[in-house]
């Protein structure tokens, strides 16, 4: 005679065993996950335990790893001309009694690789111009600024930075300081060329 000592489980006690296996599973989540992997730790657990310091590792990692462009720091010295280059007089004259017709335009520039280039226009003061520029491909460094008008201007011609960086794209409103030419010097420094496309909308004129 054989006797089985196989033991049945009810459905009452499987039902308890999954309740217990969700909330095992629920409080590892709230206690271990949502620190670790999304730095969320509402009941303070991922500091007691240690788990959320693994997420801020993580994360300062991926800021290492994303500033492999190694760009040259842009200083404060670098915005403009020298100490030694007075502002011109004419920069103090009053603003016309109507500006420029406003108008809007797109311009493709084309920076050829290692070089650069500049692109002006030409504004009365006060003069507000809406800008928006972006590369096709690739980071350009930037200066934006803008040369005073003057009858006899000398060989050191006196310009004033508003924006020094690097980039592939930018957008703003400007105000003229000055009756003269404001805008863009571009420069490639990768191995290949680039194109940008310049957005202008405003009061201002075209070089022909």
């Amino acid at each position: 005679m054989t006797t089985n000592n196989q033991q049945t489980i009810s459905k009452r006690q499987l039902v308890k065993a999954v309740i217990i296996a969700l909330l095992i599973s629920s409080i590892v989540f709230i206690t271990a996950v949502l620190p670790a992997e999304f730095g969320i730790d509402p009941l303070g657990t991922g500091n007691l335990f240690g788990f959320k310091r693994l997420y801020q590792k993580e994360k300062k990692n991926i800021v290492t790893n994303g500033s492999m462009l190694n760009f040259k720091k842009i200083e404060m010295s670098k915005l403009g001309s020298s100490l030694d280059v007075p502002k011109p007089i004419e920069a103090t004259n009053p603003p016309p009694k109507e500006q420029y017709v406003q108008r809007d335009d797109i311009i493709k520039i084309t920076v050829l690789a290692k070089k650069g280039i500049e692109y002006k226009v030409k504004t009365l003061k006060y003069a507000v111009v809406k800008y928006e520029w972006a590369t096709d491909h690739g980071i350009v460094y930037i200066d934006f600024h803008g040369e005073v008008a003057q009858e006899n201007p000398p060989k050191n011609v006196f310009y004033e930075s508003y924006t020094l960086a690097y980039s592939n794209n930018m957008a703003g409103i400007f105000t003229a300081p000055f009756k003269g030419k404001h805008g863009w010097y571009f420069r490639n420094t990768t191995d290949k060329d680039i194109v940008i496309t310049l957005i202008l909308k405003g009061q201002y004129e075209l070089f022909n």
